[in-house]
């Protein structure tokens, strides 16, 4: 009688557990049926959207009720706390598996190369999110002295560093903050944010409701100077041919041409400014020093050779995220990504790696919204499966699923499960209900992994 085939992904985000419904709704999981074990590093399941997500965005976190049903399948088991390739290697999924798909997003910050990046007060944003999400794996302060803060980026990352920078701690508390993330938003002394992009409204990489976001709080002024609300040619065209870039810079023009209300906390969304220099004395930032850009006509910006300098103390750059590179695995240095054709892992010499797969933001960079990933998903998996019909797929040592658990077992791995999770999930909602919050969330990872039952 054939056997489900054993399929195993690395990652536990929304990008591997889309990956984890495609399989099960393909014809294979009918007859002869698939085992999926996803394996994730953090105790706890949901990648980005539990450390990626700025918490005073619960509409975004409202995705893991679809993802929730999926993982309560029966075909599906969840091993967390378990680190690729530290507790387990590729040869060793090799062992039990008939095919494995990388899921593992991209959770460090792209490297932005200007002076002064290096100098105390200047951050990734990556970093800043992990602290505010409650990531266990950083520190549990963050020092927020600044009173006037810069951050560099025109994405939804830096709306986000930048909205949590500007509310108030007691804005965020409804949320699922920790407490030691509020007592240090408590503490926060900024009161003016300048967020900065290189080219013009047009061209932001905002999204339109996160935009709007911005002026929903009682406490935070939005200002754009009118002299930033610019178009050429290039980003005309861009306007009517995309219809959230027009939605963006709409907004930013009612914005422009607005008086300034008086609400404490004022930020500045500055267009056609280039960061240049980030100014320090004794090894601490102390300014911002940016080149005045202008469109050249394609949508596209060039110098002016006109600088100016910010008085900020600190400094946040959202520039993007990088992945990590895996071992074992090819790698793209300059795109921080996996090379692969449809999913399927490429090496050099363009033969695929044998059963091997991405998909998410390791395999196409990080760009793109949460959504975007179920199509990434479906290609992939159509893939493996096409391998799976043509006899392309290696043939596990090991292919029955306790194996992997008595492998686990005697590496003295203390992984957590789906039931884990439902413990965990109970134990942050009990912490809330106090104060009429949906759940605080738990930090230490020892403490995820006891409330978990690891």
């Amino acid at each position: 009688m054939p056997r489900p085939l054993r399929v195993a992904i690395v990652g536990a985000g929304p990008a591997g557990i889309y990956a984890a419904d495609a399989l099960l709704k393909s014809e294979v999981a009918a007859d002869p049926g698939v085992s999926i074990d996803l394996f994730e590093r953090m105790p706890a399941p949901f990648g980005l959207i539990r450390y990626g997500v700025a918490p005073d965005h619960p509409r975004i976190k409202g995705i893991v009720t679809a993802l929730r049903q999926v993982l309560d399948k029966p075909q599906i088991r969840l091993f967390g706390n378990v680190d690729y390739p530290t507790d387990i290697s590729l040869d060793d999924l090799r062992d039990f598996y008939d095919a494995v798909i990388f899921s593992t997003g991209a959770m460090a910050d792209r490297a932005l190369s200007i002076p002064g990046v290096d100098l105390d007060g200047s951050y990734g944003a990556a970093d800043f999110v992990s602290w505010y999400d409650g990531h266990p794996d950083v520190p549990r302060t963050w020092p927020l002295e600044a009173e006037k803060v810069a951050v560099l980026g025109v994405g939804n990352v830096a709306l986000d560093v930048a909205r949590v920078l500007a509310k108030t701690a007691d804005e965020l508390l409804p949320t699922e903050i920790p407490q030691n993330v509020y007592d240090g938003l408590k503490a926060n002394k900024a009161l003016e944010i300048h967020v900065f992009g290189r080219r013009g409204p047009a061209q932001a990489k905002f999204s339109p409701m996160e935009l709007r976001e911005l002026d929903h709080s009682p406490n935070i002024e939005v200002i754009v100077d009118p002299e930033d609300i610019d178009y050429d040619a290039g980003s005309i065209e861009t306007r009517r041919g995309n219809k959230q870039a027009d939605m963006v810079a709409k907004t930013l023009e009612n914005w422009a041409i607005r008086d300034v209300g008086d609400r404490p906390h004022k930020l500045f969304l500055h267009f056609f400014e280039s960061p240049a220099e980030i100014l320090g004395e004794d090894g601490r930032v102390v300014g911002l020093r940016t080149e005045r850009t202008a469109l050249d006509g394609t949508g596209n910006v060039k110098g002016t050779g006109e600088f100016k300098d910010w008085d900020v103390t600190a400094v946040y750059r959202a520039v993007g995220y990088l992945s990590e590179k895996l071992p074992k695995l090819p790698w793209d240095l300059g795109s921080g990504t996996v090379p692969d054709e449809g999913g399927r892992v490429i090496e050099e010499g363009g033969t695929h790696l044998q059963s091997t797969y991405v998909t998410g933001w390791i395999r196409r960079g990080p760009v793109g919204l949460i959504g975007h990933t179920k199509g990434d998903a479906n290609e992939t998996v159509s893939h493996l499966l096409a391998d799976h019909a043509d006899g392309r797929l290696h043939t596990p040592a090991s292919p029955a699923p306790e194996a992997v658990d008595a492998f686990l077992a005697e590496r003295n791995v203390r992984y957590t499960t789906w039931e884990g999770w439902h413990r965990l999930d109970a134990a942050e909602r009990a912490l809330g209900e106090p104060q009429g919050r949906e759940r605080v969330k738990i930090v230490e990872r020892e403490d995820m992994l006891r409330e978990s039952g690891a």
